[in-house]
């Protein structure tokens, strides 16, 4: 039972974190023909999950260092706050005219945005590398089959956004947590633990959501 819980985190977040990459392999395979268009973006995926791959050892070796779990924790934060507040239609993707482009870009491109995806994922296993490895593996088929499907629902329901916002902040907060000095400083100020998570997640809503509704107005 305890890893039903973790695996639950792991599938949410590359549902709601995979949208980006659909964009990208959207756009950078879209004037390659059909036959063409399929093997650009089987080659590309697993390209850009190669090195997701090897994103995570270098994320696994850094936390090992003092004060990593902090900054993990606050980068993550801002990547939540991003999801409130980016546009859908951001990207400026470069168009491959053929296949080898259009692999080399899809992988290029996924590796600017695939740290937040291997962070969050690193941060809800605790380190532990079997539920990592799983995780990765189910961001194959979301971006393959299902992320221009989640992309629109996010775009039609705002709720799928704050709700996956709000489990990126949690995320972060227990992230944050792990460093010892922070967890010192919180049991010196007899600060809940449950507190600082809930205020963490209601601040980033707050601020994000009126980001939100001012590009909106």
């Amino acid at each position: 039972m305890e890893i039903i819980e973790p695996l639950l985190k792991i599938l949410l977040v590359n549902i709601i974190l995979s949208g980006d990459n659909a964009v990208v392999i959207a756009m950078a395979s879209r004037k390659l023909p059909d036959q063409v268009k399929r093997k650009a973006v089987i080659w590309g995926t697993f390209g850009a999950i190669a090195f997701r791959i090897l994103f995570v050892f270098l994320v696994l070796y850094l936390l090992k260092l003092p004060w990593i779990h902090l900054i993990g924790g606050l980068l993550l934060l801002f990547v939540a706050y991003k999801l409130l507040v980016d546009k859908p239609d951001k990207h400026q993707i470069k168009v491959g005219s053929s296949l080898q482009e259009a692999i080399t870009i899809i992988i290029f491109a996924d590796i600017l945005m695939s740290l937040d995806n291997v962070l969050a994922i690193v941060a809800i296993s605790n380190g532990q590398f079997l539920l990592i490895m799983i995780g990765i593996m189910v961001s194959i088929p979301i971006i393959l089959m299902a992320s221009g499907l989640i992309m629109k629902a996010m775009e039609q329901y705002p709720s799928i956004v704050y709700g996956g916002t709000a489990l990126l902040a949690w995320t972060a907060g227990e992230m944050i947590m792990k460093e010892e000095r922070v967890t010192q400083l919180l049991d010196i100020l007899s600060f809940p633990k449950s507190i600082f998570l809930l205020a963490l997640i209601f601040l980033v809503l707050i601020i994000g959501g009126i980001r939100r509704r001012n590009q909106i107005t």
